[in-house]
């Protein structure tokens, strides 16, 4: 570097536009000369040049005044305004149920989809623009969540749904553009470009104590600019609306002074502990300092608060270590103390900063100290040392332009140019909608794969850095296929049951349906199918779906038909017994349980008459010629076809019998002959008299059972 190089910087603020020269001496850096001059009208709006002609005037202005001490200025360092800056919150969701467990490419592809989002916010905030007409120039993440629960990393984490949420920083092309047309117009080039905040923080801030998270606050006239720094680099920046100008404003109604006389109220209010104010009136007036900041002390409050919830937003809800005030706006009474209470720091780590905190510089006596040189000279220092510069890529073969403010990666190259990062990933296979036991079910396809990036032809991640030059090449992800999914892998696992029937040992699976058809379990499942499984739950069930046809057969009623009338007698039928407990054929089994089934009964035909309460015959005791008998005669008679059937013959299941029935009429003293044989004695005369109970009686006549009965035979005596 040339001993004694001139350094021209430009400071292009919202109220004026600061010129400074600067002496660089190797590692050192004298401030020369500056001049400031106001804009005659509003030429700049929210750091923006609305009218490139007004500012231009200005810039020539004061590059002629310069000129007449320090000779001719071709080259200028100028800084993009903090307050042209853009800050967005974006939060992005993605549905990982299923996918391997995530991984740090997974997080930077969610975290760039949330940045793409936020960058398509701010464009749709600001008129027809297009998203990448704004470049990032920073983003951090507020939280990272798993299935809605926040977390503190995403890394090896699997769930149904993640999500992150950024707060993302722009800076619109059209800044930058407008910068350089005010310069040209004003026959200056551009030596060296940066941003408002981070000039400032380079002077302020070396890359060593980066590390911290410390903020810096630029209070302007018309807005307040705020940086964070953490983990050695600048992680967000923003801007509030609401600066020096309000306090001034409230000094100059309180007292009726005149808006200059007001400025220079409040910036003697920094070191003096009493002021002397001239009002509109001519009348003069000295007040305390106390008293002063009573009465601005809402608007102090304002400016204080402004300013602490903006720094909470950018650095995730969280205080910073340390906060920095620089600007004109930072002399503003009693502002750090009451900073440091809204941010619940001590008030020795809120602090204002002027030129004097910056390391190897000096400034020309003529030269007023403050903290509002703090921006123009880190202009200029900053430019120099670490000039924001364009650099090319080409993604696919297409030229790319970034403004390199930060580090720039192969994610910041796919956002700059347009590249749509939530396409990048292959698409889901198609999802199939089955119908299972009349629930729908959606099965879904496989997961997309991974983008393939190249970076100069080999393989690279979405975290590489970049440099000029570079060819980046993006291959969208393969698209997922359809899921092949076998029905038993569908179901929940139906567990199998082992059954013994008469100790034979059975295995019962679950029978599948499919579309009205039985169907294996190793059956591929298609869209729309009809899907059915269902166990076997009675024994009913059981013995069909093992086709144990006989078994079934023998647990049916016991049936005959008798008289040409169907007859079911239970109590023949086959029984089933579990576990040796008597149960129905509707009940219940369960896994390992014995089952014993008894066959059905053929009855005899004594049986069968003793069911169904039928008298086969009548019988009364007797004794005849003293010895006892039994007398009967049939009343029912059981036929099979024309076959009388005896007592002891067996009725099979399902035979036709027919049953006929006497009269059930007295005994008389003739049925007696049919059950004994009459020998007439060999002495007999040919004659017999019947005694009942020794009474004569005839054949014709009642007995009783216990009747004695008699025959008795004269006897003839040769």
């Amino acid at each position: 570097m040339q001993e004694n190089k001139k350094l021209f910087a430009l400071d292009i603020g919202t109220r004026s536009v600061v010129g400074i020269i600067l002496e660089e001496n190797g590692e050192t850096f004298h401030v020369v000369d500056m001049l400031a001059i106001e804009h005659s009208e509003r030429a700049m709006l929210d750091g923006q040049i609305h009218d490139v002609l007004s500012v231009s005037k200005i810039i020539v202005e004061i590059k002629e005044e310069l000129e007449k001490k320090h000779g001719p200025l071709i080259k200028v360092c100028v800084a993009a305004a903090g307050r042209a800056l853009k800050t967005e919150r974006a939060k992005v969701a993605v549905n990982i149920k299923g996918k391997p467990m995530m991984q740090k490419q997974d997080i930077l592809h969610l975290e760039l989809s949330a940045v793409q989002k936020a960058q398509a916010s701010v464009a749709e905030k600001h008129e027809q623009d297009k998203s990448h007409y704004y470049y990032c120039v920073g983003y951090s993440v507020l939280y990272y969540r798993l299935d809605g629960e926040e977390i503190g990393n995403l890394i090896d984490q699997q769930g149904d749904e993640a999500s992150v949420e950024i707060i993302a920083t722009f800076l619109p092309k059209v800044v930058v553009e407008s910068l350089i047309s005010a310069l040209h117009r004003a026959d200056l080039e551009m030596d060296a470009l940066t941003l408002e905040p981070i000039a400032a923080i380079n002077v302020l801030i070396p890359p060593s104590m980066r590390r911290l998270n410390v903020a810096l606050v630029d209070i302007g006239a018309g807005t307040s600019d705020i940086a964070i720094t953490d983990m050695g680099t600048i992680i967000a920046f923003g801007m509030v609306p609401i600066a020096g100008d309000e306090i001034t404003e409230a000094i100059s109604d309180h007292y009726l002074l005149d808006f200059p006389l007001a400025e220079i109220a409040k910036r003697e209010l920094h070191t003096n502990q009493s002021i002397t104010v001239t009002d509109i009136l001519g009348f003069d007036t000295e007040v305390s300092k106390e008293e002063v900041i009573s009465h601005i002390s809402p608007v102090l409050d304002r400016l204080a608060s402004s300013i602490c919830d903006e720094i909470l937003t950018l650095n995730n809800q969280k205080s910073p270590k340390a906060v920095m005030l620089v600007g004109g706006g930072s002399l503003t009474p009693e502002l750090p103390k009451r900073v440091a209470d809204k941010l619940n720091l001590p008030e020795n780590r809120v602090a204002i900063r002027g030129i004097d905190a910056i390391s190897s510089l000096t400034i020309s006596e003529e030269i007023a100290k403050g903290p509002e040189l703090v921006t123009p000279i880190g202009i200029a220092i900053a430019a120099q040392k670490s000039p924001v510069q364009y650099i090319t890529v080409y993604v696919n073969e297409q030229p790319v332009r970034l403004f390199e403010v930060k580090k720039l990666t192969v994610g910041d190259c796919l956002l700059a140019a347009g590249v749509k990062m939530n396409k990048l990933y292959g698409k889901p296979g198609m999802a199939m909608i089955v119908s299972l036991n009349g629930q729908n079910v959606t099965i879904p396809g496989q997961f997309g794969e991974p983008p393939k990036l190249w970076k100069n032809g080999e393989l690279c991640s979405l975290d590489d850095q970049i440099s000029n030059g570079d060819q980046l090449t993006v291959e969208k992800g393969l698209d997922g296929e359809k899921t092949t999914l076998q029905i038993k892998e569908l179901v929940d696992d139906i567990p199998s049951k082992e059954v013994f029937i008469n100790g034979v040992k059975y295995v019962i699976a679950p029978t599948f349906i499919c579309n009205d058809f039985v169907v294996s379990s190793d059956k591929l499942i298609e869209d729309r199918d009809r899907i059915e499984w269902k166990t076997v739950e009675t024994i009913e069930e059981l013995l069909k779906n093992l086709g144990l046809v006989e078994l079934q057969s023998e647990l049916k009623p016991f049936r005959i038909k008798i008289n040409n009338k169907e007859t079911f007698i239970p109590s023949l039928s086959g029984k089933i017994k579990r576990n040796q407990l008597e149960v129905k054929l509707q009940s219940s089994f369960e896994h390992l349980d014995h089952l014993t089934i008894e066959n059905k009964r053929n009855p005899t035909v004594k049986e069968l008459a003793d069911i169904k309460n039928l008298m086969l015959k009548q019988s009364i005791p007797i004794t005849f010629n003293g010895k006892e008998l039994t007398l009967s005669k049939t009343i029912t008679v059981f036929k099979r076809e024309d076959q009388v059937l005896s007592e002891e013959d067996l009725i099979q299941d399902g035979e036709e019998i027919i049953i006929s029935q006497n009269r059930l009429e007295p005994f008389i003293f003739q049925d007696l002959f049919k059950e004994v044989e009459i020998t007439m004695p060999q002495k007999a005369n040919g004659s017999f008299i019947l005694l009942k109970n020794k009474e004569e009686t005839t054949f014709y006549d009642k007995i009783e059972p216990g009747d004695k009965l008699e025959l008795v035979w004269p006897v003839t005596y040769s």
